[in-house]
């Protein structure tokens, strides 16, 4: 299982280069069930707010739909919240990322931001590590 951050999502959402190809195949390998996936529930607003002033309202509201039919919205409750903010990691919303994977049994964040996993108890991977098409990031 994978929780996949905010910004692999952004990626494809906002068609932004060179790192869409590599996110868009993992989002597809998920939704034709490949591997199961996870989102944590504050990436959704997170991603509303980035989104919409590109793509507007119903449009933004319309990928955000989607994108909960075939991935879940990780569990999580405020013992989850006090465990982000006792990790330490320099960024709370990572911190709130390694929380919902832990909460929701992922094993692995799909990410391109993993150096700031890199000491969190859920290593992060980028979408290319993770399909296979390239070296681990540094």
């Amino acid at each position: 299982m994978i929780l996949l951050d905010t910004d692999v999502l952004l990626d494809v959402a906002l068609d932004r280069e060179p790192h869409v190809e590599s996110s868009a195949a993992l989002l597809d390998q998920v939704e034709r069930g490949g591997r199961g996936a996870f989102v944590a529930w504050h990436t959704l607003s997170n991603l509303y707010y980035l989104i919409r002033p590109a793509h507007g309202d119903v449009e933004t509201r319309a990928f955000l739909r989607e994108l909960t039919r075939f991935v879940t919205v990780a569990p999580t409750s405020s013992d989850d919240f006090r465990y982000a903010v006792s990790l330490d990691m320099p960024d709370l919303e990572d911190a709130m990322q390694v929380a919902a994977a832990r909460a929701c049994g992922a094993t692995v964040i799909a990410t391109r931001n993993v150096r700031d996993f890199r000491r969190a108890p859920v290593p992060g991977r980028t979408p290319g590590e993770l399909l296979g098409m390239g070296p681990p990031a540094r």
